[in-house]
């Protein structure tokens, strides 16, 4: 309806326009004018071609064709003069002109329309809101979900804290003769992915009670106090139905800090729903056993209000799992699908530091569908390496063609990482060598820790370092050249360094000193310069370059000293792409026996055909 008004407006406009556009081309050709004094002295001197009356006016055409207008005052007493100078005489009507005659209709049909189209549009507008906030209020209708804690695994320690909320909704008047009175809100923050809106739907299910979810972008509409309406009728629905739970989902959304003074419609809005929301968090009746969780991973842009005891009274922080954690985690979701005998979730576990719930979720599907594209029945462990490969960096670049020059510095880059992370001490074993391109990767040296860490040596660090400038240092031991592809190994060094300088206190001559501080971030993420002189930034600059230049050194000692081992690891990853850590020690233990020329048992060396067909 609003497009057909808007398209009639739109036709009658133009129409007036180029009505517009007539009248003013008319009067731009409009006639020059002369005197009628003038007009008998032209037909005096038999000037006068032809003349045309209408009413007063006179249109005169000269001997040349050109045309005058004038007025008569006395049109009878003029024909008979005309006439007998032979002057053609033509009469026209009176009437308006028909371009008078559009603009007097289209004019006020015109100024109808308009009023029509904004009272139209504005009723519309007001049923489209009312349409929308229909939709919303239907999804205000309580759920029931069937997850419970069955379902949740890697974070024990929230599940502790919650099995109180849990009895508090299943037995209210245990708590409540006591005068004990329940946590208002229970704020979860953590990253993306680890599991804070399947925690919150385990509650409801563990406690069986009616479940209310929304977004924090649910309540913020382009209409201010529509969101502010929302919250009241959500409330109103949950007082309705006690006890129950609320859940906010990305709370940050609604909850965000309010700006000072004023500001714009959008921020007006969004602080009149976080004003609705305070409001009605403090309005609860004492028997009324409304319970609100909200999830964000961004709690440091929360509003103080919202955070105060009374409205959340808990904040319950959900990491990353540890080991424990992946492995309870992993069993959860491989409940669901049948495992080879040679898969070991144990060791899966220990193998995706780092990973959240979500990642191990699609690790586990990912592997599922991997096996069932090569028509397995069951998904074995090369099904979950291969999907590990893939989330941590991405698809195999099967079409990629690169040379045989590129690929053997390729091998021996990776070759030179995998020889040092073997060498060097406090470093995670050495998992799997790779020169299979994947996403951004040409290849990748794989380590995997034993268990996870809290904290880091320096010994470690220094490893570390030592390790990603293994690939230049094997490139120009090896090779004699270098090449772009330890940009990222640089970046990842240079941060380290920089770190063990200014933020850890690892340097003999700055000190124990902390040059850098947390900002805007949530449990670190962002990390800002500090305040320090120029003399100091120069010392730091310096202590990084001898921290990189002393690793580098290191890595170029051991590479050269073991540059056999480092070759025929280079030359097998040519000969089979990958290789894994049994692999690897295979090689190494047939390059010692070379070198010495002898094998322990006292039988011949081991040749290359020997060592492949070994792998």
């Amino acid at each position: 309806m609003v497009a057909f008004i808007r398209a009639l407006y739109i036709l009658v406009l133009v129409g007036i326009l180029a009505g517009i556009v007539v009248l003013f081309w008319k009067m731009e050709h409009k006639r020059p004018t002369v005197s009628f004094n003038e007009f008998l002295v032209s037909l005096e001197n038999n000037e006068v071609a032809a003349v045309r009356f209408k009413g007063g006016n006179i249109v005169m055409v000269d001997n040349f064709g050109r045309e005058f207008t004038t007025y008569s005052p006395d049109v009878p007493s003029l024909v008979p003069r005309l006439l007998e100078k032979n002057v053609v005489v033509r009469g026209e009507s009176e009437q308006p002109s028909p371009v008078w005659n559009l603009l007097g209709v289209v004019i006020p049909v015109l100024l109808v329309m308009t009023a029509w189209y904004f009272l139209a549009s504005r009723q519309i507008r007001k049923d489209e809101a009312e349409e929308v906030d229909k939709e919303k209020k239907f999804r205000f209708a309580p759920s029931t979900t069937t997850i419970t804690f069955r379902d949740v695994a890697g974070v024990p320690e929230a599940k502790e804290e919650l099995i109180e909320i849990i009895d508090f909704l299943q037995k209210p008047k245990k708590y409540s003769k006591l005068g004990a009175i329940i946590p208002r809100g229970i704020l979860f923050q953590g990253p993306p992915g680890t599991g804070k809106t399947l925690l919150a739907k385990a509650i409801a299910g563990e406690a069986g009670v009616p479940f209310y979810s929304m977004s924090g972008s649910d309540f913020v509409e382009m209409f201010v106090g529509v969101g502010a309406s929302r919250v009241r009728d959500l409330f109103r629905e949950a007082k309705k139905n006690t006890p129950c739970i609320i859940f906010i989902d990305e709370i940050d959304a609604v909850g965000g800090h309010r700006a000072a003074g004023g500001s714009s419609s959008g921020q007006d809005e969004r602080g009149q729903t976080l004003n609705a929301l305070l409001v009605e968090m403090d309005g609860f009746a004492s028997d009324e056993t409304i319970i609100i969780l909200a999830a964000t991973n961004r709690p440091d842009i929360l509003d103080p209000a919202l955070l105060r005891p009374g409205r959340f009274d808990r904040q319950i922080n959900i990491l990353p799992p540890d080991v424990k954690g992946r492995l309870e985690i992993l069993k959860v979701h491989s409940r669901r699908v049948p495992l080879g005998k040679d898969v070991d979730l144990e060791n899966i576990a220990r193998g995706t530091p780092g990973f959240t719930g979500a990642e191990l979720a699609s690790l586990v599907n990912e592997a599922a569908i991997i096996a069932g594209r090569t028509n397995k029945k069951n998904i074995e462990s090369t099904d979950f390496e291969i999907a590990k490969d893939r989330i941590l960096m991405g698809i195999e670049r099967k079409g990629m063609v690169i040379n045989e020059k590129d690929r053997r510095t390729m091998a021996y880059h990776e070759a030179g990482h995998a020889v040092l992370a073997r060498f060097l001490p406090e470093t995670d074993p050495l998992h799997k060598i790779s020169i299979i391109p994947r996403g951004r990767a040409l290849g990748h040296t794989q380590q995997l820790p034993m268990q996870d860490r809290h904290s880091y040596s320096r010994e470690y660090l220094l490893s570390r370092i030592t390790i990603l400038l293994g690939g230049r240092a094997a490139e120009e031991v090896a090779l004699a050249q270098q090449t772009t592809g330890a940009e990222d190994d640089f970046q990842q060094a240079v941060q380290i360094a920089t770190r063990m300088v200014c933020r850890w206190g690892m340097d003999s001559e700055i000190g124990p000193l902390s040059y850098a501080r947390e900002e805007g971030g949530f449990l670190g993420e962002q990390m800002a310069g500090g305040v320090y002189s120029e003399e100091t930034a120069r010392l730091i600059d310096s202590r990084v370059k001898k921290l990189i230049g002393e690793c580098y050194d290191h890595a170029r000692e051991i590479l050269t000293r073991e540059i056999d081992f480092l070759r025929e690891l280079a030359d097998m990853l040519l000969l089979n792409e990958s290789l894994d850590k049994e692999e690897v020690e295979i090689i190494y233990e047939c390059t010692t026996r070379k070198r010495t020329g002898r094998q322990e048992d006292g039988g011949p060396v081991p040749n290359r055909k020997a060592l492949e067909n070994t792998i």
